[in-house]
């Protein structure tokens, strides 16, 4: 029964991040609120870092791994105006949502 629950509870989401030029990068975790803050506080090597990629500006929530990394493949493989255009319809002042909803 445990197992069962600790299944229904587990949570995987897609995020989109940016910076202060509106550079984007998408990503998939299965932790959102430590995740954000691994790339708040620069501890994850790479392009966010680098970038300075630290501001949640859209995330998506599923209760599947494979839905949820299918989702973040598709919305990497989108044009530049079309992730734009997903950002602004849920957030359109792009305000970083770690700080409100997470």
């Amino acid at each position: 029964m445990r197992s069962y629950l600790k299944k229904m509870k587990k949570r995987f989401y897609v995020y989109i991040l940016t910076n202060t030029s509106r550079m984007l990068y998408t990503g998939v975790t299965n932790d959102l609120v430590r995740r954000i803050k691994k790339h708040q506080n620069k501890l994850i090597e790479g392009f966010t870092k680098k970038y300075n990629l630290h501001k949640l500006v859209y995330y998506e929530e599923f209760q599947n791994p494979e839905k949820a990394i299918a989702r973040e493949k598709e919305i990497k493989g989108w044009r530049r105006e079309k992730k734009v255009q997903l950002i602004r319809r849920c957030n359109p002042c792009w305000k970083d949502l770690s700080q409100f909803e997470i």
